[in-house]
């Protein structure tokens, strides 16, 4: 370990590996509110977050054990789930009167066609200013889950549609 006057401990979530304190000093020095977007292997989880004084507010949130009420019966933890989970987060800010944010993908990698950009996708559908690259998202037959249904026993291609129908029914 190291020692010695010019040593400086870190910060508690920087150690603990939840926090990238310049990063986050660039997204809140931007001025705009924060879509979080944080996956686990189970669920997708969004939030739009706006900076205080006294700690940050959440305004909007969606996460994809939600997307039960809307006919999805798919897994919660995958493309499909993330889209649709973006999708409704974005109709909800839009409902709430908020129509832009900066994305915010914390510690999570930035890989080209991840959950994290189907979620993206979904919010930039739905109509929520957010910048980004086109070229990041993942294809309309992934989203769609057309393609796990080659290797997996269930389509479930038909209740993405349902789900995403009923979404937009709700929100529009």
């Amino acid at each position: 370990m190291a020692t010695g006057p010019r040593y400086k401990v870190p910060m508690r979530r920087r150690k603990e590996g939840k926090t990238n304190y310049h990063t986050r000093l660039s997204l809140i020095i931007s001025k705009r509110d924060r879509i979080v977007v944080r996956k686990s292997t189970r669920n997708t989880q969004i939030q739009l977050i706006a900076p205080t004084p006294v700690g940050d507010v959440t305004y909007v949130s969606a996460i994809s054990t939600e997307l039960g009420k809307f006919g999805y019966t798919g897994p919660t933890g995958n493309t499909t789930a993330a889209y649709l989970t973006g999708l409704l987060f974005g109709y909800r800010c839009l409902k709430s009167g908020y129509e832009e944010g900066i994305a915010d993908i914390g510690l999570h990698s930035s890989t080209h066609g991840s959950r994290i950009y189907a979620a993206l996708k979904g919010i930039v559908d739905s109509g929520v200013d957010v910048p980004h690259d086109s070229s990041v998202f993942p294809s309309d037959e992934r989203i769609s889950g057309k393609d796990s249904a080659e290797y997996n026993d269930r389509d479930i291609s038909s209740v993405f549609e349902t789900a995403k129908e009923n979404i937009i029914a709700e929100y529009r």
